[in-house]
């Protein structure tokens, strides 16, 4: 008959388990570890010896409210001679006769969440709760990446860059995403437990936490709250007055904070890339490899043809006839991981939306799909394939609509799904990920892929539309720079290709706009009657863009929307053409006085000059990093406005908490300026 340990107490071990298991970075009290990794535990006896035949125990793992071993929430599994990485299993030692090494080991597809460990020898001793999380670092877990540099930058990086402004001119933001935080990994595991399914059925849903596909589509409709409890309230005028701006946030930590301490009510307001930044951080907290992605001039498909119909009046701008629309740029996240749920080779990069767009089995969410089934156009795998084929490929068709109802087709020439960005492993640097999403536009491969998508679509093959046929060509230029604040020309450029002279009417005109395609007020605007182009010639046709005029018409966003309708008067085609322009802020100076050490306070300079001709009020700068401002924001306000081309000039102190490459993290609004963003890298010595 076994005999039951005197067990006078135990330790989980958790500086020495999260530190093996890469989790030391949410602290190290209390035990965190990975899926199908030993951990060990202590158990210090107050008299006798170990004896592994006459100390026979059960150990019980449990997670979710009504735990059950036949869903897998539940775990009874003795001692083995060694562990077994691949299921439940035990292994003791006992070095110096008093205390006794349990080495345990979860199986690499176990449901991850909170646990609780149970010792049973008769009587339960209970030995306390634990975090199991994905393991991209054991080759049997489906989220397994085999490159230790990436596996830096996609699950332990906690900041990095988001790519907004335009494909001609991608601007890269800075953003804190984390995930280690003080209780961001709660708040992460709480967004679990009040999902829908969840709250439907707790112990179906624990198992499924097994799967991260599974994992990822929760997240994806529980980052918004339009369907749920979840995190962000989303918002696209610009009436922020009851909440935040989503210019404002620079990271995912006070959202989550915000969204966790007042009992899972939505924080308002979010943007594409504010909720693709906070489930880029829950997916890195719960163990998922992750990134952030911009896909420029990306298309909303929103009656499934896969074709975008855009409407324009007689002037080349937008009638809202069709819901069908194409921001300047959309964000959202790639999750890496197997699909055993498809054929092989879908496997890697999986794309997932939690932006509410559109409904996805009666909710929304969007996603995972595999980059590659969009790049193959095979629309029938899981999930929602056809809505982000769209996003990268739609055709684009614009009609003309007259005053007096008659619709006409005009000649343009916008593509969808241009410059798919990402920030570069290792580095601040943009990586241009389009290949993996289509091939090269106006390829044959491109078309046989868009043709395969619309028959499985189970629509007709509806092509771009007729080349130009008078030989004409209108393009719209830019200069280099375009700072907020100045005065400068664009240009359209005619190209005339036929032997005859032509004589065309252009209308040239700008509004600003925001990054979704709302359009706002007129910037300026230019109508020539007689526009004469002779054979071979390309004229260039300037536009003055005062800042007296657009300073106080253009949106947060800093986009003006610059549109040229050409009419050729002899064959009666007409040309649009349509470029987004981005305004330059100001750059935010950052210098580090000091030498960086951890837990030594250190001082930030922090300078922006007024590039305006009028004078800012209400000037406030925000700091926040990882690890360097213990997870909270630094707020400095100036108690004066800062005059046309003067300084604006703060300085913030902090202490890091921890040794290595960090950013420090710096916003700036203000009464005309709007929110400026800038960052610095910063080397923490240990």
């Amino acid at each position: 008959m076994a005999q039951a340990l005197d067990i006078g107490r135990w330790d989980l071990e958790c500086e020495f388990n999260n530190t093996d298991h890469r989790t030391e970075l949410n602290g190290v009290d209390r035990l965190i570890v990975r899926r199908g990794q030993p951990f060990t535990i202590s158990l210090h006896l107050r008299s006798g010896t170990f004896e592994p035949r006459a100390n026979a125990f059960t150990l019980i793992a449990e997670t979710g409210p009504c735990s059950s071993e036949g869903t897998g929430t539940r775990a009874a599994f003795g001692l083995s001679g060694s562990v077994d990485e691949t299921r439940w299993s035990a292994a003791a030692s006992c070095p110096d006769g008093r205390t006794v090494s349990l080495s345990v080991c979860s199986p690499p597809d176990a449901p991850i969440g909170r646990y609780s460990l149970t010792l049973d020898q008769g009587h339960a001793v209970s030995l306390g709760e634990f975090v199991l999380l994905f393991n991209p670092w054991c080759p049997r877990d489906v989220v397994y990446m085999d490159s230790e540099e990436k596996l830096r930058e996609y699950v332990l990086s906690q900041d990095g860059i988001i790519f907004r402004g335009s494909y001609k001119y991608p601007m890269g933001t800075p953003w804190n995403f984390g995930q280690f935080e003080y209780g961001i990994l709660d708040a992460c595991l709480r967004i679990l437990d009040v999902n829908p399914k969840y709250m439907r059925s707790p112990d179906e849903d624990c198992s499924g936490r097994r799967n991260p596909i599974y994992v990822s589509r929760v997240l994806s409709a529980m980052v918004n709250c339009n369907d749920d409890r979840g995190v962000l309230f989303g918002r696209w005028t610009e009436d922020y007055e009851d909440g935040v701006s989503p210019l404002s946030w620079r990271g995912s930590v006070e959202i989550l904070r915000r969204w966790d301490s007042t009992s899972c009510q939505p924080v308002r307001y979010g943007q594409c890339w504010v909720f693709a930044a906070v489930a880029c951080t829950v997916s890195r907290a719960l163990g998922i490899p992750c990134r952030v992605i911009t896909n420029y001039n990306s298309a909303h498909d929103t009656n499934s043809n896969l074709v975008i119909e855009r409407y324009v009046d007689d002037k080349g701008q937008p009638v809202q006839k069709s819901r069908d629309m194409i921001w300047n740029y959309h964000c959202w996240v790639e999750s890496w991981m197997t699909r055993p749920d498809l054929q092989p080779g879908y496997d890697g990069w999986q794309a997932s939306d939690p932006t509410p767009q559109e409904k996805s089995e009666g909710v929304y969410c969007c996603g995972p799909i595999p980059l590659k089934a969009i790049k193959e156009g095979e629309l029938t795998f899981k999930y929602d394939a056809p809505f982000v084929f769209a996003e990268v490929n739609a055709d684009v068709l614009t009609y003309m609509r007259h005053k007096d109802g008659r619709v006409e087709k005009i000649i343009g020439s916008t593509y969808v799904g241009q410059q798919i960005s990402t920030k570069s492993v290792g580095s601040d640097r943009r990586e241009d990920i389009t290949h993996l999403y289509k091939y090269p536009e106006g390829s044959s491969e491109e078309r046989e892929t868009f043709k395969k998508a619309n028959h499985q679509n189970k629509l007709l093959q509806q092509g771009p539309g007729p080349t130009p046929g008078s030989g004409l060509r209108v393009k719209i230029t830019v200069p280099a720079e375009m700072r907020k604040g100045c005065d400068f020309d664009v240009f359209v450029v005619v190209a005339n290709n036929t032997p005859a002279t032509k004589l065309c009417r252009l209308m040239f005109c700008s509004r600003a706009a925001s990054y979704s395609g709302i359009l706002g007020k007129d910037c300026g605007y230019k109508d020539l009657l007689n526009l004469q182009v002779a054979s071979g010639e390309e004229k260039q046709v300037p536009l003055r863009l005062n800042y007296c005029k657009y300073g106080g018409n253009v949106m947060d966003d800093n986009l003006i929307r610059v549109t040229a309708l050409l009419t050729d008067y002899s064959s009666k085609d007409m040309y649009l053409a349509v470029r987004n322009i981005v305004l330059d802020d100001p750059e935010i100076k950052i210098r580090i006085l000091g030498e960086p050490k951890v837990n030594r306070k250190l001082a930030a300079e922090i300078t922006l000059q007024n590039p305006l001709p009028d004078p800012l009020d209400n000037c406030c700068f925000s700091v926040e990093g990882a690890n360097l401002t213990d997870g909270k924001t630094i707020t400095e306000m100036l108690g004066s406005p800062v005059g046309p081309g003067q300084e604006a000039k703060v300085k913030v102190y902090f202490t890091p908490s921890r040794f290595g490459l960090r950013k420090l993290v710096v916003g700036f609004n203000s009464s005309k300026l709007g929110h400026v963003k800038g960052y610095r890298n910063v080397i923490i010595g240990k």
